[in-house]
């Protein structure tokens, strides 16, 4: 379960995240959409402990981030938008290191290193150092090392960036997995189509503010009831994800 209650962040007058509060039950797929800018990134990384909030709090799994930070990160996996991996070390010794700072015993560490490696494509690379890696091979490694200590809620910060088509049907066979085990996963991306497919519920927000909140069905109920309806389409029932997505934040901006 992922919760945030009234979580703000301020840079001065500037409101990256403004007043945002809702709730994620375990097991659910969460989209989390909006443009550029829109606060995603900023709201993630307080989420992780890594920006202190202006106001407001999370909780993931029953813990405050701010108050047990030990204890929410033991249990969450994260892939930031921009992962930062040892490039001196080979992909098999970077996941040994990640499961000894998540308390892993020496044996323990290199059995899920080695399932890692082989789960995401690399075991014939694992012995070679990161920096022999192409991009889509280090964004590999990094979610193999999100994943090693098994953790019940997964952070995914646009984890198709980098990844070609194989490896993206893949990633999405394993967050589907994931979630049909229980694991609650919170996903920021771009990829509108990977969202549509794979989020139960979605969030959209623009300019730090929650602006939509819903499956898809009532996403697209809150699209038509904004927007004019398309003839081809009266209901609006079988609208794009990307088209309910920018109906909305158009209906937003004219709100503003």
């Amino acid at each position: 379960m992922i919760r945030f209650e009234g979580l703000c962040k301020r840079y001065g007058p500037l409101t990256a995240v403004d007043d945002l509060t809702l709730e994620i039950e375990a097991g659910t797929v969460f989209g989390f959409l909006g443009r550029n800018g829109a606060g995603k990134t900023t709201t993630i990384r307080m989420m992780m402990g890594l920006l202190e909030p202006t106001a407001g709090t999370v909780v993931l799994g029953g813990h405050d981030i701010a108050r047990e930070p030990e204890a929410a990160k033991a249990l969450t996996g994260y892939l930031p938008d921009r992962p930062n991996l040892y490039d001196k070390l080979t992909g098999l010794e970077f996941l040994k290191f990640v499961g000894g700072l998540y308390g892993l015993r020496h044996r323990e560490a290199t059995l899920r290193a080695d399932a890692g490696l082989a789960e995401f494509g690399l075991a014939a690379r694992g012995h070679d150092l990161i920096e022999t890696f192409s991009h889509g091979m280090k964004q590999r490694l990094a979610l193999a090392s999100a994943l090693l200590h098994r953790p019940s809620i997964v952070v995914l910060d646009e984890p198709t960036v980098g990844l070609d088509p194989e490896g993206a049907v893949e990633l999405r066979r394993l967050l589907a997995r994931l979630a049909d085990e229980g694991v609650t996963i919170f996903l920021s991306t771009h990829s509108l189509p990977v969202a549509e497919e794979l989020c139960h519920r979605i969030a959209i927000i623009e300019q730090g503010r929650l602006v939509a909140l819903g499956t898809l069905a009532e996403l697209r109920a809150q699209a038509a009831a904004q927007a004019e309806q398309d003839s081809a389409d009266p209901s609006g029932a079988n609208r794009s994800l990307e088209r309910v997505f920018l109906d909305i934040l158009e209906a937003d901006s004219e709100a503003a």
